[in-house]
C-alpha cells in the first residue's frame, strides 16, 4: 500500500517509537522497484522507494523530461504498491537529490498531484526532500518554505525532510537551530525528518567513515525540541557503513536510511556477471539466444543476487516484522 503524507508521518513515528529504521532505496528501474517490494514483503517490513533527478530524466522513466519521469515513476509504483501482491507492505515514495532550476516545479507537482489514468486521479509523493548541497542556508529555507506554501495552497498535506546542506562531516547543532526553527515558525507541522551531517558521506570510499552516533542523538533530540514533536534523522551516505554503525544510528534516532551507491553496484555487477557467463548464447545460431537476450533473463538473474542483499539490509535496520506495527499505528490514527 502506497502511503500518503499523513500515513507516512505515522510510519516514521512508529520507526522512532519501536527503534527501527526504514530502508530507503534509490530504485533506478521498474525491476529494481519490484525487487525492493519483494524483499520488503518477504521481511514483513516497510520500504521507502526514492528517486533522484537522474532517475526521473533517465531512459526508464522520463527520457530527458523530469516531470514526465515523475509521473511515470509514481504511476509505476502506485500500480505495484496498491496491487494485491504488495497490499500489506507499507510503501513510501520519497523524492531525493532533486536540484537545479526545475526543483520547485517538480516538487510542487509531486506535492499537489500529477494526473493519472482518466485525469481525475492525482498521484502524489508520500514524503519530499530536495538536494540542498548547492544552496545557501537562506535559499534552503526559502525552498522548503515554498513547498510548504504550495501544499497549503493546494489544500494537501506535505511531509518534508530537510537537509543541512553538507555531504560529509558533522553538522553543528546551531545549523538545526537556524534551518529548522525558521521553517517551523513560519510553516508549522510539515517537517518530520532532518538530515544533518553525522560523519558519513555519499558514494563508496575506502577511506573509512567517522560516523558519530552521538551527533545523531543530539540532532534528533534538538530537532524534536525545535519542532515540538518527534523528528527522525534521515541517514545519508550509508553504503560504506558497517552493521554496528547502522545499529548504533538506529538506537540514536535514525528513522530512515538512504541506500544507493552499494545498491547500484550490486545490481550492475550482477548484470555484468550475467552477460559474461551467457556470452556464448548471445549469437543468432544458439538455440537459447532469444531467451538470453530478453530483459527478463538478465533481470531475473540480477534479482536472485539483489533480493538477499536488500533483505539483509532491512534486517540490519531492525525492520523485520515491522509492517504489522505500522499497520496497527495506521488503524489507531495520527498521534500528537
Amino acid at each position: 500500500m502506497l502511503l500518503d503524507p499523513i500515513q507516512s508521518r505515522m510510519a516514521l513515528r512508529c520507526a522512532l517509537d519501536h527503534k527501527f529504521a526504514i530502508l530507503a532505496v534509490n530504485a533506478d528501474s521498474p525491476s529494481a522497484m519490484t525487487d525492493c517490494l519483494d524483499a520488503a514483503r518477504e521481511c514483513d517490513a516497510p520500504i521507502i522507494i526514492e528517486t533522484s533527478l537522474w532517475q526521473l530524466t533517465g531512459r526508464s522513466f522520463g527520457g530527458g523530461d523530469a516531470l514526465m519521469g515523475m509521473a511515470r515513476y509514481l504511476a509505476e509504483l502506485t500500480v505495484l504498491a496498491n496491487g494485491e501482491r504488495y497490499r500489506d507492505v507499507p510503501v513510501i515514495f520519497h523524492t531525493d537529490h532533486i536540484k537545479g532550476p526545475d526543483t520547485l516545479r517538480l516538487l510542487t507537482a509531486a506535492i499537489g498531484g500529477l494526473p493519472f489514468g482518466d485525469g481525475q486521479t492525482q498521484l502524489r509523493a508520500s514524503t519530499i526532500s530536495l538536494d540542498s548541497s548547492e544552496l545557501s542556508e537562506q535559499e534552503n529555507i526559502e525552498h522548503i518554505a515554498a513547498l510548504c506554501t504550495a501544499a497549503k495552497e493546494a489544500g494537501v498535506a506535505a511531509t518534508l525532510e530537510m537537509e543541512a546542506g553538507v555531504d560529509a562531516g558533522v553538522t553543528e547543532i546551531q545549523v538545526a537551530e537556524r534551518l529548522l526553527a525558521a521553517v517551523e515558525s513560519a510553516h508549522p507541522g510539515n517537517l518530520y525528518l532532518w538530515a544533518p551531517g553525522v560523519g558519513t558521506q555519499h558514494g563508496l570510499s575506502d577511506k573509512g567513515y567517522p560516523f558519530s552516533p552521538d551527533a545523531v542523538s543530539k540532532h534528533q533530540q534538538r530537532a524534536s525540541a525545535i519542532c515540538g514533536r518527534p523528528i527522525g534523522i534521515a541517514l545519508h551516505g550509508s553504503s560504506g557503513l558497517q552493521e554496528c554503525n547502522l545499529h548504533d544510528g538506529v538506537a540514536a534516532g535514525v528513522a530512515k536510511v538512504n541506500w544507493s551507491s552499494e545498491s547500484l553496484l550490486i545490481r550492475s555487477q550482477a548484470a555484468q556477471e550475467f552477460y559474461a557467463s551467457h556470452s556464448a548464447e548471445l549469437v543468432k545460431t544458439h538455440p537459447s539466444w532469444k531467451t538470453t537476450a530478453m530483459d527478463n533473463g538478465v533481470q531475473t538473474f540480477v534479482s536472485q543476487r539483489y533480493l538477499p542483499k536488500v533483505m539483509e539490509r532491512i534486517g540490519v535496520l531492525s525492520g523485520m516484522g515491522m509492517s504489522s506495527k505500522i499497520r496497527a499505528s495506521l488503524l489507531r490514527g495520527p498521534q500528537s
